[in-house]
């Protein structure tokens, strides 16, 4: 009997007789007994609806089809041709899995994420083999889903694989380090262990410098979890330096990326390059508006960082398109920046506040 047809996707009891004997189908998320498939591949089977629902909006209404040729042997894929066919579309859907993955995790939806990141995983495995240095994208991905929803045992064993498969391999490059440092640290702040924490911060932000340099926004991610840690143990100080040092390199760049959109602007046939995701916005949204709080509800209220990081804000929104939100932080910016006589922001923002008046009301002077 067929589930009823909605945006989840469909599934259907599975037929024992229209498989080969002795063939046992598990299920897509737990590897349990599958009593369910899906009924537009035919290749994906679940113990239960629940599953089938879960994996379909977390990936599987993405990779739906690109499954079939991979889960259905021909003589071809038997081949030398075929098996290096399979590889490389094996290869294309662990890119869209890790997209997808690091889109959920993103936006903070980490039990959505959690099939794209097992998939991720296997598909890897079956790829590259077992304990290689090609699988930590993966764990890291799993490590942080299971972050998110409070899974601190399991995170630590996916993060001790990863860290057994980057030791075993010392040709394996800064990126891989700096990302499995900052996911030690997070794990370390978790559990309350603060100095393990600052430890492995401090090696993200070295390996990441070493990547992209000092003032890349990736090595300053590094800096800004150092300044939570410092914040959390009260050494404020400290924290506001690191906090000053990420909103500086913030507000470089996205005043750079502002500068590339006007100058499209007026002159349309000039290359634009693409802006950040609506993943991406609400992950450095969230980081700007940490330091923006710290900085308002602090002692101090130090109306410098007040108005740049809103400025920063007001920026980030801007070239995401939402007029609400970069009015919202441009009014803060400039209520700041007022209160420092012959402030430098105080004209930036102002033609900033133009800028959106101007593209949210098209023609109105």
């Amino acid at each position: 009997m067929e589930a009823k047809p909605d945006v989840l996707g469909i599934s259907s009891k599975i037929i024992s007789l229209a498989f080969p004997k002795g063939t046992e189908k598990l299920c897509e998320l737990c590897q349990r007994e599958a009593h369910l498939q899906c009924t537009q591949c035919r290749v994906t089977f679940y113990c239960d609806a629940e599953h089938q629902q879960t994996d379909w909006v977390g990936i599987h209404k993405r990779i739906c089809q690109l499954l079939v040729p991979i889960r259905t042997p021909t003589l071809f894929s038997l081949q030398a041709a075929g098996r290096i066919e399979i590889q490389l579309k094996k290869a294309e859907l662990i890119e869209i899995c890790r997209s997808v993955a690091q889109s959920s995790l993103s936006e903070g939806k980490h039990q959505e994420a959690l099939p794209a990141a097992q998939f991720c995983l296997r598909c890897s495995i079956d790829v590259h083999g077992p304990s290689t240095i090609h699988l930590v994208p993966a764990y890291l991905l799993l490590a942080e889903a299971n972050m998110g929803l409070g899974n601190l045992t399991l995170v630590s064993e996916l993060l001790s694989q990863a860290e057994w498969a980057v030791l075993k391999s010392p040709e394996c490059g800064h990126t891989v380090h700096h990302q499995l440092h900052r996911s030690l640290g997070r794990l370390h702040m978790a559990t309350g262990n603060l100095e393990a924490a600052l430890l492995h911060f401090a090696n993200d932000v070295y390996f990441a410098s070493e990547e992209y340099g000092l003032d890349s926004t990736v090595t300053c991610g590094g800096y800004f979890l150092m300044a939570n840690v410092f914040a959390k143990q009260g050494r404020m100080p400290i924290a506001c330096s690191l906090y000053s040092e990420v909103a500086r390199t913030w507000h470089c760049h996205l005043t750079k990326l502002l500068k590339t959109h006007v100058q499209y602007v007026h002159n349309p046939d000039m290359m634009l390059e693409p802006s950040y995701d609506k993943a991406k916005q609400v992950e450095v949204d969230e980081m700007l508006r940490t330091m923006l709080d710290f900085e308002q509800n602090g002692s101090r209220k130090d109306s410098t960082q007040i108005a740049l990081l809103a400025h920063c804000l007001a920026m980030l929104w801007f070239l995401g398109k939402d007029s609400l939100k970069a009015l919202g932080f441009c009014s803060i910016a400039l209520q700041a920046s007022q209160l420092i006589p012959n402030h430098d922001l105080t004209e930036p923002i102002q033609r900033l506040l133009q800028l959106v008046q101007t593209e949210a009301h098209p023609g109105s002077d």
